[in-house]
């Protein structure tokens, strides 16, 4: 019969509290899958829905994928950031920072693509249609995650484009990753695997030298 005595406390607790962890881990990440599952129904709902007026407040990711219409009193600035046309070309999206009145929220505008990044859009503003989507947003995650943080910003992304330029790729589902049960799958896997392996290692201690 093994001796039991010959069991190591503090090893064991260790693999317990890893293999602990990494089930609590695979449960949050089923629980992150639904929470995904349901946000992308919701923008798939969104994006059957009629126009709406453009920027609403708040705006965050209720609005996301809702055809919108805005008016761009005058650009402001312009900013350029990597991006798709119609027909998945790589370019510079060029999207402009848009008064909207006197006191207004103000929006920002994909006024469309092109392949010149130093392109400077001949466009004065106007009546604009298209589709909401993200902001492209360079922070951290870190900073994205944090409490203080603001929520992320939105755009509209025109579908008729500036002049010389060609419409930008409106923003698709499709290119939301939900991974979230395959990670569940893995972490559960990992804490099978060390549970197998320390009692393997357990078992050749406990039966000594042959």
């Amino acid at each position: 019969m093994p001796d039991l005595k010959r069991i190591p406390v503090i090893p064991t607790l260790v693999v317990l509290v890893a293999a602990a962890l990494m089930v609590k881990l695979g449960i949050w990440q089923l629980a992150r899958a639904q929470w995904k599952e349901a946000l992308l129904a919701r923008y798939q709902a969104a994006a059957t829905q009629p126009p709406i007026a453009y920027p609403l407040v708040p705006t965050g990711h209720d609005l996301l994928f809702r055809k919108a219409e805005g008016f761009c009193l005058q650009p402001t600035a312009w900013r350029v950031e990597p991006g798709r046309n119609l027909a998945g070309e790589m370019g510079w999206r060029h999207i402009a920072a848009c008064r909207t009145g006197a006191e207004g929220p103000g929006i920002s505008v994909d006024a469309g693509w092109s392949r010149d990044f130093a392109m400077k859009p001949a466009w004065s503003g106007g009546k604009v249609a298209g589709v909401i989507a993200p902001l492209p947003d360079h922070r951290s995650l870190i900073e994205a995650m944090s409490r203080r943080a603001p929520r992320q910003a939105t755009m509209l992304v025109a579908a008729t484009p500036a002049a010389g330029l060609q419409p930008s790729a409106p923003p698709s589902i499709a290119d939301i990753p939900n991974n979230h049960r395959a990670y569940a799958v893995q972490w559960f896997v990992f804490a099978m695997l060390a549970l197998i392996i320390y009692a393997l290692a357990l078992r050749r201690r406990l039966q000594g030298p042959r």
